[in-house]
């Protein structure tokens, strides 16, 4: 008799564990967004990897220990021109060519910002190409086909950013002066 009433008591307690685990989970998952399909990234981390698509002005997706990630430039916003239900911006289409140019089918060292990734679990770096060092976020902004974005704590290049972005208005650089 015993037997018959451990029996629903015993499932009905490894139901409420694997449940509780699953809830474990998922709060995990949310609660540490520095891990993405196996990689963890430490904030001000220098990362080698090669970017495989270049998405827009400033996200791209890279190949990194075997898996694709997706980096968005950190301190920089450049028009939208895949944004879901919204239409491409003025400058958007520029900025992705110009972006291409840089970076598509390059070797780049990703520099992990202090929070080194978003609620989206992209990967936020600044990004460099390897084998020239040229900065890439700078010379979006630089050129005018960005504008500065500071999202503390990433906030290192925040002055920088903002004294090329002042320059490039000046000068009426790329978006400044089409848009």
């Amino acid at each position: 008799m015993a037997t018959r009433t451990a029996l629903p008591c015993l499932f009905v307690l490894a139901t409420a564990v694997f449940v509780a685990g699953r809830l474990h989970a998922t709060a995990d998952t949310t609660r540490r967004p520095d891990t993405a399909r196996g990689v963890h990234v430490t904030g001000g981390q220098r990362i080698v990897a090669r970017v495989t698509r270049v998405i827009d002005g400033d996200t791209v997706h890279v190949s990194l220990l075997g898996t694709t990630q997706t980096v968005r430039y950190i301190g920089v916003d450049t028009p939208e021109s895949v944004k879901p239900g919204a239409p491409v911006a003025c400058y958007a289409k520029a900025a992705s060519h110009h972006n291409a140019q840089l970076v598509d089918r390059e070797e780049v060292v990703l520099i992990a910002g202090e929070e080194p990734r978003d609620r989206y679990g992209r990967l936020l770096a600044y990004v460099y190409r390897s084998w020239d060092d040229r900065f890439v976020n700078a010379e979006l902004v630089a050129r005018g086909f960005a504008r500065t974005l500071t999202i503390p704590p990433n906030i290192r290049f925040g002055p920088r950013f903002a004294a090329l972005a002042q320059a490039a208005r000046r000068a009426r650089r790329g978006l400044w002066g089409a848009c």
